[in-house]
């Protein structure tokens, strides 16, 4: 049996309307991009999420320069993400979401024990902390 055309060369991706791009996203585009594929969305989910059309979405993906400002908050809002982040102001590299660290399960358990009982965490982590040679300055 022979498989489809778009499978034996791979050209296209699945999540993608349309041809190749041929030149770079806008910064808001591929910021959109980035978000849309964390997340695990194809275009037409994340065009039904945003109430817009598939076309609508591959234009802002790729082309669109000066998206409207209602556009990027509605996007920031789904996404959680700041406005500016969105527009490549203040980009950072991106944490594929995840259960929390164990550091951060136990500073999460640590702030649910009464504030007698946290100091004794501190004083403890604050000695290991200096026999170790790592401590923040705090005694």
């Amino acid at each position: 049996m022979r498989k489809p055309l778009i499978q034996q060369n791979a050209v296209y991706d699945w999540d993608m309307a349309g041809r190749p791009p041929t030149k770079p996203a806008p910064a808001f585009g591929g910021q959109l991009a980035a978000l849309r594929k964390m997340r695990g969305w194809t275009q037409p989910q994340l065009a039904e999420k945003l109430g817009i059309t598939l076309a609508a979405l591959t234009h802002y993906e790729r082309k669109a320069e000066n998206p409207t400002a209602e556009f990027v908050a509605k996007v920031a809002k789904l996404f959680n993400v700041s406005v500016d982040s969105l527009l490549g102001h203040d980009v950072k590299p991106e944490r594929k979401p995840g259960p929390p660290s164990q550091i951060e399960q136990r500073l999460t358990a640590v702030r649910k024990l009464p504030r007698e009982k946290q100091k004794v965490v501190l004083q403890l982590l604050d000695s290991f902390l200096a026999t170790s040679g790592s401590t923040n300055g705090k005694h």
